[in-house]
């Protein structure tokens, strides 16, 4: 009998790589998405689909979870945005086993969770433990009335993600309006110098019960307003690799995630590669990782099954790009919809 994979967010950028993935593993493959399925493309990948509620209706959101996972009888949950992950998370801390919820959550653990969605928290970590190059951050809290900056600086959300809310800050008059906002929306923000310097990111995927680690990094050519990668150049370097596997030991990262860092020119022309974050989950590029010869999500799903990852082979730099296709949609005629 095959196990079921539930995959969240079908509709999300890592979706088509990761339900191909699990189809190729004899997998039978469950996907839900806030979207009803005539929307969704990867809907007609999927055996069985379901549309769900938002994950920020927390309520309605655990209800469809644990009636659908016992429905379909589900052995993995693979979730593919922060906003899922958030939800798993705070649920796990509020009730134990998830309240009875079928199925193994294919995520870091709680410890793991928060250092990696809080920035601030990252940064302290990291810099601490002394593994990799970070940008010296203050939190807006910290700031003192009329306080004057060197310019230019970035503020972003200190639990932001995607891009959401990050502010570029060029002047003083700048800055001031900016705190403004910040004040009113109430929420905790980081300061930041810009550093220069293109986006790489660096898929990685680590078992955390036996130490394996494999890192593919490529340098993110254009990317949308929200940081997905839609051209690529995939690349090996053995020292931001290594830089990559002592971040993720010290994390203790469990399963496939994304580092992104600022690849900077110093005045010596050497590069210096600056930690930005860790994202908990697959990048919305992971299909690229797999494209180029190493599968994330075979070897994440092996992190939660009793398998140890495969090591990678000898990988060559390449370009790689995607590109938007049309499809003609039908009614769904399976699973449920809103």
């Amino acid at each position: 009998m095959k196990n079921t994979v539930l995959v969240t967010a079908i509709g999300s950028f890592s979706a088509e790589a990761v339900i191909g993935t699990c189809k190729r593993e004899g997998l039978r493959v469950v996907g839900c998405d806030i979207y009803p399925s005539s929307w969704v493309v990867n809907s007609q990948d999927v055996d069985v689909f379901y549309q769900a509620p938002y994950a920020t209706d927390t309520k309605a959101y655990r209800e469809f979870m644990k009636e659908l996972c016992e429905n379909e009888q589900v052995d993995y949950i693979l979730p593919l945005t922060d906003a899922e992950i958030d939800v798993f998370q705070q649920w796990r801390k509020e009730v134990p086993d998830f309240g009875g919820l079928r199925g193994k959550i294919c995520i870091s653990s709680e410890k793991t969770i928060d250092l990696c969605r809080n920035k601030w928290e990252t940064e302290k970590f990291l810099t601490e433990k002394q593994v990799c190059r970070m940008i010296p951050g203050r939190r807006l809290e910290d700031i003192e009335p009329g306080e004057i900056f060197s310019y230019p600086l970035i503020l972003k959300p200190e639990d932001g993600r995607s891009s959401q809310g990050l502010r570029r800050i060029f002047s003083q008059e700048e800055m001031e309006f900016a705190l403004g906002q910040c004040q009113k929306e109430k929420a905790a923000y980081l300061i930041q110098p810009m550093i220069s310097g293109g986006v790489t990111t660096v898929d990685v995927v680590r078992n955390s019960k036996t130490g394996s680690c494999e890192c593919l990094p490529r340098r993110e050519l254009l990317r949308t307003l929200n940081g997905a990668g839609t051209s690529v150049a995939v690349f090996r370097d053995s020292e931001l690799e290594t830089v990559c596997r002592n971040i993720a030991e010290a994390l203790d990262v469990q399963g496939c995630v994304n580092f992104e860092f600022i690849e900077h020119r110093s005045e010596q022309g050497e590069t210096e590669w600056y930690f930005l974050e860790c994202n908990p989950r697959f990048a919305g590029g992971v299909a690229f990782s797999c494209m180029a010869g190493y599968d994330m999500v075979k070897n994440h799903l092996n992190c939660f099954s009793g398998k140890d990852i495969e090591v990678m082979g000898n990988i060559k730099n390449q370009y790689l790009a995607r590109r938007y296709t049309e499809y003609r949609m039908e009614e769904s005629k399976h699973g449920q919809e809103a």
